[in-house]
């Protein structure tokens, strides 16, 4: 296949499914979840991947993914979602705790070194951040 046919082809895949990603605007905004913030926690934040964790076992039996939304927390539960907001710079991520850590004092939470790139501090290494529990309330209309 030349190398213009192969161009032409994948073209045509892409816009055969952008289709199949727009939403059908079925959803119903009185039965959608809004997040609601449980508990907050400030502490320092440090990163983890599948090198300094020794692999990819995670407490919870899931595949740890270093480009994962994913977290250790020590004492939440499994599965809880927490907005983790850096305080040096204001960018925050919505993750998943799906792990257990950080074993070091003083910090609250390890989250995978793709979240702490996109909350910009992965050459940092360690943050002061907020950590709020969020959990879902019914929207009132």
């Amino acid at each position: 296949m030349t190398r213009k046919l192969h161009s032409v082809c994948l073209a045509l895949g892409a816009i055969l499914l952008i289709p199949s990603c727009a939403t059908t605007g079925n959803a119903k905004p009185d039965s959608a979840a809004m997040p609601q913030v449980k508990s907050v926690q400030h502490g320092e934040a440090s990163w983890y991947s599948i090198k300094t964790n020794g692999g990819t076992r995670t407490a919870s039996g899931k595949q740890l993914c270093n480009h994962a939304p994913t977290a250790a927390h020590k004492t939440l539960p499994m599965g809880t979602k927490v907005r983790v907001t850096n305080q040096v710079n204001g960018k925050s991520e919505v993750v998943t705790i799906t792990d257990r850590g950080p074993y070091i004092r003083g910090r609250i939470i390890d989250v995978t070194i793709g979240s702490a790139e996109r909350l910009g501090f992965a050459k940092r290494g360690v943050v002061p951040v907020k950590v709020e529990v969020l959990g879902h309330i019914k929207s009132q209309s």
